[in-house]
């Protein structure tokens, strides 16, 4: 081959070459990097969604406060306000719920057992404060308590606490539970003055 044509060859081999280098170098820099500049830059990814809440068995919420009837299979239709009802001396300022001797007693709300107590009046009787300790509901006249319930326990809201009955000043031939709920404060104790209110309307929807 000639001189002339050796030299042309060359110089459209290194025209070629520098073009494919440019098309190169132009493709990398348009890439998107990291910020360390090692490696293009994913997508957000999208969280997954959270898995839906377990409710616990049985708990049926009431109207608008998470209260449910404490005791089993009670609907809200049969109950009465007995708030106001008089009780010798003094006004009742509880719920009265009729049921038959053994019948399931339910955590209304979720709390810890504050006092297992036996009284001559309410009989045996459970304590539940509220977590923020500023309710306090209190289940008379039971039949017995639940299995292993001491405390300081915790209970969720529908655990059986207890049995339907008519220990302390009760009838025996009326077996009920006696249901108050008490406003307190955080720092009195289970046996000091509190507000009580009706639970009828929590518990119902009914003014």
């Amino acid at each position: 081959m000639r001189l002339a044509e050796r030299l042309q060859t060359i110089a459209v081999t290194a025209t070629l070459t520098s073009a494919a280098w440019i098309l190169v170098g132009t493709f990398i820099l348009e890439r998107p990097l990291s910020p360390s500049g090692a490696a293009p830059i994913a997508p957000p990814s999208v969280p997954a969604a959270a898995p839906a809440a377990i409710k616990p068995r049985g708990a049926q919420a009431g109207p608008a406060n998470g209260l449910m009837i404490p005791v089993a299979g009670v609907a809200p239709g049969q109950l009465s306000d007995t708030f106001n009802d008089a009780r010798g001396r003094h006004p009742h300022h509880a719920l009265d719920i009729m049921a038959p001797r053994g019948t399931e007693v339910l955590a209304a709300a979720p709390g810890t057992v504050e006092k297992l107590f036996e009284s001559v009046p309410g009989g045996s009787t459970i304590y539940v404060r509220s977590p923020d300790r500023t309710t306090i509901y209190y289940y008379a006249h039971l039949d017995r308590y639940a299995d292993g319930l001491r405390e300081g326990q915790a209970v969720a809201r529908g655990q059986v606490i207890g049995a339907v009955g008519s220990t302390g000043d009760a009838s025996a031939e009326a077996p009920h539970l006696h249901f108050e709920i008490m406003r307190t404060s955080p720092q009195a104790k289970w046996y000091d003055s509190a507000t009580d209110v009706d639970p009828y309307p929590l518990l119902t929807g009914k003014k």
